[in-house]
């Protein structure tokens, strides 16, 4: 690390506290500050209770929150679930019949209650004090029956911290599995188990401490590929590629994981120092799964082969500030999309790691990237206080166009949006005679979860779109009212089989499917909100 990044470094250090004591910000951080990640102590704002800005109670108008146009394109907020904690991740699952199940991870920062009061009458935000990181794991259910709250919640888990999940892409042992970085330096792995009630639990399955007691920060499955298309490619996984995971943690270290599908689950392969400071993500390369790539707050990218490892295969400096978000597409050999707190998002050919393909700025450090499960081209990022954008990469695949074209910008008042996704379930247009039925119900759906005698949850902290009191109806004007009279201008539900489009949880329809509409998920920081969001690309 140069002079000049490490003095940026010690007067972020000696401001965090001072930073902390501040309102969120009502523009974007300045380029010479980075973009705080949640195991960052500069998200103590946005993790205690006693310091959270709430948002303004007045309601937003539409054509910012609800509805929004870029390059010809609308979003439209479905739903609005307050998960109580500050969240940063949300996964859906991409097995099929498992489809419209979603999970939602919170990061929650507090002082231990036995905490004494600072005698010197400081403001109690030293940043050495101890500090009790919380969380909560969310799985909830999306049931397309025409509801106004589509996502109904199945199952709550309190958990320490969560700081990154994936799912695996295909079964383990008959069993969908979700892996967790927590706060407390372990990843532990939850299988999916269908309820005595015709409805879904996840229960744990195995754990791993990592080596350094630290915040495993980030991990990502070497299935990205494998979990795609398998009715074109009915391949199974080779037996000599084991199932691996791979996590970064906050000491700068990674370790590589592999499971056993009899027992005793994970089991360490390989731990080696990425970083000097947090390694803030890592993920595979999903076409030679013996490649693993990593970012850390020290600036750097790198590439490493695990059968050799600590030696890195590359290393970059592209990237002016911290790498905090990797992903290797699953449709293009050869495709990396990386993101940084230095706002840019850099697509790379894998095969010359010295310049990037194309480089495009996005108003917001860029904590996740995901591709878009179908469509090649399309990636999604959180970014941060710049929202979420997606990013249509075929020019700058294809034609070398230097930045990727934005299809869509959309931001969301007073929250840092950290957690992205794209849902598997796909739009398929039904023939005339054919009736409309609700997902459950569908040929290659999975039964739905339970719904009866559930409250759908819309409150947002200080600005509702409705209270659990009082239900949402169709105003008749393609917007949506309180049952008490008072119009709501953030529209929060509508019927998405419209124009006799159904949902689909398998693959079955895809050669039919249409995917200029698409449902996707956010998660954000300050205002402790789950979106739901359908967006229309044609």
């Amino acid at each position: 690390m140069g002079v000049a990044e490490r003095g940026r470094r010690r007067k972020w250090e000696e401001c965090r506290a001072r930073a902390e004591q501040c309102p969120p910000p009502s523009r974007p951080w300045p380029r010479s500050r980075r973009s705080p990640g949640p195991a960052d102590p500069a998200l103590n704002l946005a993790s205690s209770a006693r310091l959270r800005h709430p948002l303004s109670a007045t309601p937003v108008a539409a054509a910012s929150f609800s509805e929004c146009w870029a390059a010809g394109s609308r979003v439209r907020l479905l739903q609005a679930v307050d998960a109580e904690h500050t969240a940063d991740s949300v996964e859906w699952c991409p097995l099929e019949g498992c489809r419209r199940l979603l999970a939602c991870g919170t990061y929650q920062l507090r002082k231990p209650e036995d905490q004494p009061a600072d005698p010197g009458g400081k403001s109690g935000l030293d940043v050495d004090e101890p500090q009790v990181r919380l969380g909560r794991l969310y799985l909830y259910s999306f049931n397309e029956d025409g509801s106004t709250c589509p996502l109904v919640e199945i199952q709550r888990r309190d958990t320490s911290a969560i700081l990154d999940m994936k799912w695996c892409h295909v079964p383990v042992g008959g069993h969908a599995l979700l892996g967790v970085a927590d706060a407390g330096g372990s990843v532990e792995l939850l299988r999916l188990v269908r309820s005595e009630q015709n409805s879904y639990t996840l229960e744990p399955f195995s754990r791993f401490a990592l080596e350094k007691r630290g915040l495993a920060l980030s991990l990502d499955w070497s299935t990205g590929k494998a979990g795609r298309f398998l009715h074109w490619f009915p391949v199974s996984r080779a037996s000599d590629q084991p199932l691996k995971l791979i996590s970064s943690d906050s000491n700068g270290q990674l370790s590589l994981l592999k499971v056993s599908e009899a027992g005793p689950g994970l089991q360490a392969v390989a731990t080696w120092q990425a970083h000097h400071f947090e390694a803030w993500i890592a993920a595979f390369n999903y076409w030679q799964t013996e490649v693993v790539y990593s970012g850390g707050d020290d600036g750097l990218l790198k590439g490493w082969d695990t059968r050799m490892p600590p030696t890195s295969v590359f290393t970059s400096r592209r990237h002016s500030m911290g790498v905090c978000s990797i992903q290797s597409s699953p449709h293009q050999e050869n495709v990396l999309a990386t993101g940084s707190y230095d706002e840019h998002v850099l697509l790379w050919d894998t095969r010359n790691m010295k310049q990037p393909l194309a480089d495009t700025p996005v108003q917001g450090g860029v904590w996740r990237l995901k591709w878009h499960p179908f469509r090649r081209h399309l990636l999604l990022a959180a970014c941060v206080h710049g929202g979420f954008k997606v990013l249509n990469c075929q020019r700058a695949v294809e034609e070398k166009q230097e930045a990727c074209t934005v299809a869509l910008s959309h931001i969301l008042p007073n929250a840092l949006v950290y957690g992205v996704d794209w849902s598997w379930l796909y739009f398929h247009r039904l023939p005339q005679a054919q009736p409309l039925l609700p997902l459950g119900s569908f040929p290659c759906s999975d039964p739905g979860a339970k719904t009866a005698d559930v409250v759908c949850n819309l409150k947002v902290k200080g600005q509702s779109p409705a209270s659990s009191s009082d239900p949402l109806v169709d105003d008749g004007e393609g917007g949506t009212k309180l049952q008490g009279g008072g119009r709501l201008k953030a529209p929060c539900g509508s019927r998405l089989h419209a124009s006799r489009l159904q949902i689909c949880d398998c693959d079955l329809y895809l050669e039919a499917a249409n995917f200029d509409i698409n449902l996707l998920a956010t998660c954000s920081f300050y205002d402790h909100v789950l979106h739901l969001w359908k967006w229309d690309s044609s």
